[in-house]
């Protein structure tokens, strides 16, 4: 399993010199948030504030201050590409990593360590959006690199976790779907060949007793049951809807499917009514009748993510604060 936390120690350490472009402050209809940010080095980006001119103009700025005219002229000719939040790639003429493991912009005499741009996103840069943004960029030394992957951290241990029971074909395809939101996947199964092929960020959990993981996953958690055995699936629903706190159990199947689990569930489970009033089936919802395992998976990941913000804004008042880079009170 990949992390972010990874790939960003990934290009923080072989990206050369970088620097960090964050959202300082908006007003208005604005593309990012505050807090934002990106990192950008001569040859790759990490991240993003928006995209769009706001961000060609912050990327232009802080290559100026990355690289003296001539080196931004050869930086300018080499590849450059838009890198995910979760995968990272870097020039081939990176500078050798410090022994810390973290490749820091060491400014030359004379070169701007920070700048401020202040952008109305109207007619003068053909955007539309009708805001404005302060945009703070900084170039990253080792101490500012250390305050990143912290930060990286402490957003990951935040993360709500979704668990995918099956690995079948839309499991297979959820699992794609829901990797790329910012979530940590668990793909749960009782056959080690149906885990194979899993995307990289995905977590994978082969047991005899998926239930059980159940039982254990922390609070606030999502639960999609999408096994190869009906009976199963009953299991770990049930388990999954005596989780008061869980943020979403979705099961796979038809209404048919659905009637046969709540009698089952109310007569040999000791459910209750208001246990299965919570439970999501079909996943995906029925206004969209088409049964390839994408479809069904986009219907799903959108249904699961709203369930996780919606569960997320209701217990904002106890998440564990982010540094400040990371909250947008820039220093």
């Amino acid at each position: 399993m990949t992390s972010k936390v990874q790939s960003l120690k990934a290009f923080l350490g072989g990206a050369g010199r970088i620097a960090l472009v964050e959202v300082a402050g908006t007003k208005g209809s604005t593309p990012r948030e505050k807090g934002a940010f990106m990192l950008v080095s001569g040859a790759a980006i990490f991240g993003t504030i928006g995209g769009g001119q706001l961000e060609y103009m912050a990327i232009d700025k802080a290559r100026q201050m990355l690289f003296s005219p001539l080196e931004g002229e050869m930086a300018a000719e080499r590849p450059e590409g838009v890198v995910s939040e979760g995968t990272a790639r870097a020039s081939s003429t990176a500078a050798a990593t410090p022994p810390d493991g973290f490749a820091a912009t060491l400014p030359s005499r004379g070169r701007e360590t920070r700048a401020r741009l202040d952008v109305p996103l109207g007619p003068e840069i053909g955007q539309c959006c009708g805001g404005r943004v302060e945009v703070l960029i900084r170039l990253v030394d080792t101490a500012l690199a250390k305050e990143l992957v912290a930060a990286a951290d402490a957003e990951q241990a935040q993360l709500p976790h979704v668990y995918i029971c099956g690995g079948g074909h839309v499991g297979k395809a959820l699992a794609s779907a829901v990797a790329l939101l910012p979530v940590h996947v668990v793909v749960v199964e009782t056959r080690a060949e149906a885990l194979e092929g899993m995307p990289d960020t995905v977590e994978t959990s082969l047991t005899p007793m998926p239930e059980a993981l159940v039982r254990k996953a922390p609070a606030g958690a999502a639960f999609v049951v999408l096994t190869h055995d009906h009976a199963l699936d009953f299991l770990i629903v049930a388990e999954a809807l005596k989780r008061r706190d869980a943020a979403y159990v979705g099961m796979i199947g038809s209404k048919t499917k659905r009637a046969t689990f709540r009698s089952w569930f109310l007569k040999s489970a000791d459910g209750s009514e208001a246990e299965f009033a919570r439970l999501v089936s079909p996943i995906g919802g029925d206004a969209v009748k088409d049964k390839r395992p994408q479809v069904i998976a986009a219907l799903a990941a959108a249904e699961i993510m709203a369930a996780l913000v919606k569960a997320g804004q209701r217990q904002s008042t106890g998440r564990v604060p982010l540094p400040e880079f990371v909250t947008g009170r820039a220093r």
